[in-house]
């Protein structure tokens, strides 16, 4: 079974990365596109505007940050972005990647929730 994680863009990238899926909107400050080394920028899939600002990598808003995010992934351009994920996770080993400083609590997170909960046929 293909392996799903979560990292920093600032993280160098590994052997056991496989795809390297940058999923925020702006590009991350201080990264060059050699040392991203992305299989893709997957910013369709990211947040609004409104819900990152409103956020703000809140720990107190986390719960309520997820659960607005999955309800925008249904939302055209995310759904098909994120179907743009599904594939590689089809295909192999996947990294979601993030420049937030806790990517434990970013979108990245989410979207590895949801793919995982839709492998194992536990779809929200």
């Amino acid at each position: 079974m293909t392996t799903i994680r979560v990292r920093r863009v600032y993280e160098d990238s590994e052997r056991s990365d496989g795809a390297r899926v940058l999923v925020d909107r702006i590009w991350p400050r201080g990264v060059s596109k050699e040392r991203a080394d992305l299989t893709s920028w997957c910013k369709g899939v990211a947040p609004s505007t409104e819900l990152r600002k409103w956020y703000q990598h809140d720990p107190e808003k986390w719960e309520e940050f997820a659960d607005r995010y999955r309800a925008e992934l249904d939302e055209p351009e995310r759904a098909e972005a994120l179907d743009e994920l599904r594939g590689f996770a089809a295909k192999g080993d996947l990294t979601l990647l993030t420049a937030s400083k806790r990517d434990d609590i970013s979108e990245a997170t989410v979207l590895k929730d949801v793919l995982e909960e839709e492998r194992t046929g536990q779809g929200s």
